[in-house]
């Protein structure tokens, strides 16, 4: 009896609040399956950068585990997408030249590599390193608004990037905990990417969309007009912060917090009555502390109000304010807040709606909450991994198949995949031998 041989991507989302590590397929149809996911606490992570690489290493061994416990046959995972976010990431614009030697040869993908590839050669500052060139619009001796010329034919190719950077070491503290944690990282990738890739249509794309991941530590922008990204950003404030003045607020346990604001809390005091009161229990034997949900809302309120400025403000200096038909998509763990879609639009002025990673999952997953705002970026990486062609020995499987909890049947796939070695890849090998270097 002869099957389908299906690619397999893992993606891991190292947050702040938690470490998701989600693994996908695609069925016949070309929708995703998740077919496992496994889910810890993070522990040494802080605003999306990594504080301690012990506790990191072993919320991902955790989670890794999980993933691999929960289907029915020997599961190993070896090779990982990874996210990346933090303050210290940025962005710029930058425009590229190539001079062709014969203008009456087509313009190949091979000039188009050889001018990303030179983009990656741009000096950075001290510790900082390129993570992502996206091209935007190409320019073929001064016929301007080009978005693909191959096949074209001309002496002169131009290309306006959008270029994002960050910090060396936050890039390989990530890839020495994944190291530590015995995988190895196929590719990093910027987390609103990932997230929009998840959450967004096309047709939102080409007509002008703001993507708003509210995660735990870092609440991440990315502007997207005519289908190509034009503005990224990284704002060091997410739901943590959050937590933090509701506890300060009410003279509460952190725990206490975190759980009223899930479970009670709302980003519009006005919705919110001062009759309706919860109780906290005293520590150890005090007496209890009586919180009513308008004081608590209000709390939530004024800080996503500061958040949502600062959103606003990275939409203004992008200059696409006025271009946005799709409006703002909120998701990650904060989009789960009550009313948060109506403090956007008062705050903003532009249409919102809450984003869930639904858009390219197939109707037949059967894992309970995969369809939550904070999965959206374990989700967009697994995506990311099948568009880069990264599903090569992402997971190997010792039984025949692999059975997810709907019954269906996956494999790994044993093809040989061949993918365009990026700069990471080159550098992720340097900082292994940086790292065994020094001990």
């Amino acid at each position: 009896m002869s099957s389908v041989k299906k690619k397999i991507v893992v993606g891991l989302d190292i947050g702040t609040t938690k470490i998701a590590c989600l693994v996908g397929t695609k069925n016949e149809h070309g929708k995703l399956e998740i077919i496992s996911m496994g889910q810890s606490d993070s522990l040494g992570v802080q605003r999306g950068i990594v504080a301690n690489i012990e506790k990191t290493v072993q919320s991902i061994k955790a989670a890794v585990q999980e993933a691999q416990d929960r289907v029915d046959a020997e599961l190993t995972i070896r090779v990982v997408n990874v996210g990346i976010a933090g303050q210290h990431i940025k962005s710029m614009q930058h425009r590229g030249i190539l001079t062709r030697s014969n203008g009456e040869i087509e313009i190949s993908l091979k000039d188009i590599d050889a001018l990303i590839d030179d983009m990656y050669k741009m000096v950075t500052p001290p510790g900082e390193q390129i993570i992502h060139v996206l091209p935007q619009e190409f320019i073929v001796d001064n016929e301007t608004n080009i978005v693909d010329p191959v096949g074209m034919m001309g002496v002169r190719l131009e290309a306006d990037f959008h270029i994002i950077t960050g910090q060396v070491n936050a890039a390989k503290h990530i890839a020495m905990c994944v190291e530590k944690s015995g995988l190895s990282v196929q590719d990093i990738i910027l987390e609103p990417i990932a997230s929009a890739e998840a959450v967004l249509n096309d047709e939102e794309k080409e007509a002008g969309v703001v993507l708003v991941d509210i995660g735990g530590g870092t609440t991440d922008v990315a502007i997207f007009h005519e289908g190509i990204i034009r503005h990224t950003a990284v704002i060091p404030f997410g739901g943590n912060v959050i937590t933090d003045d509701i506890k300060e607020g009410c003279v509460i346990m952190r725990n206490h917090a975190e759980k009223l604001k899930v479970k009670y809390g709302s980003a519009l005091a006005s919705e919110s009555l001062d009759s309706d009161v919860v109780v906290i229990p005293g520590v150890r034997g005090r007496d209890s502390k009586e919180i009513t949900l308008r004081n608590l809302a209000s709390i939530i309120q004024a800080r996503m109000e500061e958040i949502i400025e600062q959103v606003h403000y990275e939409i203004m200096n992008s200059g696409y304010e006025k271009r946005l038909i799709a409006g703002i998509v909120v998701t990650g763990g904060g989009a789960q807040l009550k009313h948060i879609t109506q403090l956007f639009e008062y705050v903003t002025g532009i249409g919102t709606r809450v984003g869930y990673p639904t858009e390219h999952l197939a109707s037949t997953n059967t894992i309970e909450s995969i369809s939550s705002p904070m999965y959206s970026t374990g989700i967009g990486l697994v995506m990311k991994g099948f568009e880069k062609d990264s599903a090569v020995s992402s997971v190997s499987v010792n039984t025949e198949s692999v059975k997810n909890q709907s019954g269906r049947q996956t494999k790994q796939s044993e093809e040989t995949g061949k993918r365009r070695e990026s700069l990471f890849d080159k550098f992720i090998t340097k900082g292994k031998e940086f790292f065994s270097e020094e001990e």
